[in-house]
């Protein structure tokens, strides 16, 4: 507790100051006996509400904040925990995470970008595990509430933490840098995500560039050189600069970059120390290069050799959602990238259908991208013309932008028997009578619309169908 008072400022009410804490916890549901329980008021619960109910578990200790100060002595609230009120308590457990990181001093790598952010991180655990202890991201922990409890996980043994930021305002990347301090800051790419918050793609690259803004003379800047916002914010970095790029002259690039066995292949050439090695990235479309290069520098920036990144790049393990590729066996492959969805991963997504499916059928099942505040008709148009374009056969849209992909689809050249509006379940009864062997069905949108009940109930369908039919 002494550590809590010291991190936060706040003021112990109750307890004596010694108090040991094992964990840090938001959550009643999992919080352990002797657990110190912070009080998050968030946008469905209020953690203040559950004060009694963690102290008679068994709480070591609630942290509250000054505004429900009167509650934490309520006839209910009994037990033995320590009680500290604080100003404000996310930013408290900002200021604990922050302590906590000054207190085992890892090496810091905080990466941001419209897209790529989480593959991007699983690859660089991969790479940097080959060497170091490492603590990185888990889920969507990428905000001011789940960085700084990523950051409480870091025990003495961690030398590395990497760390995923998003955001969906100004000052929010900013207020992350603070609490976890970098020593590498990588801004992978800026596109339209998140524009509710930030209005256009300009205030989008000055929220990534908070990233850049925070790094002192003594770290590094991991920037891509093929996006050229990113390679604007980073002529005001004070420190090293590293680039990477596949298409323009960088320090960490690509070269012949092909699709072999299922996997993305290439030769990763460091030219820092006049390294090259082959690559053969377990990951479905070459635009995953990209991410791949960006995980390759922070390893290079660790002192890792070209083999040792080599190794780390081949172990990665596609995340869930993320272009996770499934043959089913009536013939049809699923492409699951319902984890999120922005114009730009739209676009991403959309290109790696095109490139994946051959000469086969592709089929695209679109929920809406959220978000995007004035701007989602316009991009939803502009995102049926892309689908247009892929060569995309059919097209299932649903959600509340669902007219505008249509419009944009139909405006680029697809016919209108080929284009359905319908909710999620009809879509579903709607499209498995016409999957055959040799279709790419890629589903995709936003983390809300729960697009991932399309992907089970056609993987159910795909692996059931068989046996009813006897095998396709």
């Amino acid at each position: 507790m002494s550590d809590v008072i010291a991190a936060t400022g706040g003021e112990l009410v109750q307890g004596k100051g010694n108090e040991m804490f094992e964990n840090i916890s938001i959550d009643s549901r999992t919080l352990g006996k002797g657990d110190l329980f912070v009080a998050i008021q968030g946008q469905q619960h209020d953690g203040h509400d559950f004060i009694d109910r963690v102290l008679a578990q068994g709480a070591g200790g609630v942290m509250i904040d000054q505004a429900h100060a009167s509650r934490i002595n309520t006839p209910r609230a009994t037990g033995r925990g320590a009680r500290v009120v604080v100003k404000d308590t996310v930013v408290a457990l900002g200021d604990l995470a922050r302590h906590r990181r000054r207190s085992v001093n890892p090496r810091v790598a905080a990466i941001t970008g419209t897209n790529g952010k989480t593959s991007t991180k699983e690859m660089a655990a991969m790479v940097c595990g080959r060497r170091y202890r490492v603590l990185a991201t888990t889920g969507n922990f990428n905000n001011e509430i789940g960085l700084p409890l990523t950051l409480l996980r870091l025990e003495k043994g961690h030398q590395v933490a990497i760390l995923e930021m998003g955001m969906n305002a100004p000052g929010e990347i900013g207020r992350l840098a603070k609490i976890c301090e970098p020593d590498m800051g990588v801004v992978l790419n800026v596109g339209a995500g998140h524009l509710e918050g930030v209005e256009n793609i300009d205030g989008v690259a000055r929220a990534k560039a908070e990233l850049l803004e925070a790094l002192t003379d003594k770290d590094t800047a991991i920037v891509n050189a093929d996006d050229m916002r990113v390679m604007k914010m980073a002529q005001k970095v004070r420190g090293r600069v590293v680039t990477y790029g596949m298409r323009q002259k960088a320090d960490i690039t690509a070269a012949s970059v092909r699709r072999q066995d299922g996997r993305v292949c290439f030769d990763l050439c460091l030219s820092a120390t006049d390294e090259q090695v082959a690559v053969a990235l377990p990951a479905s479309g070459t635009f995953m290069v990209s991410n791949a290069l960006a995980a390759a520098a922070i390893g290079a920036g660790l002192g890792l050799s070209a083999p040792e990144i080599k190794a780390g790049l081949e172990n990665f393990s596609p995340v869930p959602g993320r272009m996770t590729i499934t043959q089913t066996r009536a013939g049809f492959t699923l492409v699951d990238d319902t984890y999120n969805a922005n114009p730009e991963s739209m676009k991403a997504a959309l290109a790696g259908l095109r490139e994946l499916k051959g000469a086969g059928r592709g089929i695209l099942i679109m929920g809406d991208m959220f978000e995007l505040g004035d701007h989602a008709p316009v991009m939803h148009g502009k995102t049926g013309v892309m689908a247009a374009e892929s060569g995309v056969d059919r097209l299932y849209v649903t959600g509340e932008f669902a007219e505008a992909v249509a419009g944009g689809a139909a405006a680029a050249g697809m016919t209108p028997e080929k284009i359905m509006i319908e909710s999620k379940e009809t879509i579903i009864e709607a499209v498995c009578p016409v999957l055959e062997p040799g279709d790419w069905v890629l589903v995709k949108g936003s983390r809300g619309m729960r697009m991932e009940t399309v992907v089970q109930a056609l993987s159910a369908y795909g692996n059931g169908a068989a046996d009813r039919e006897g095998g396709r």
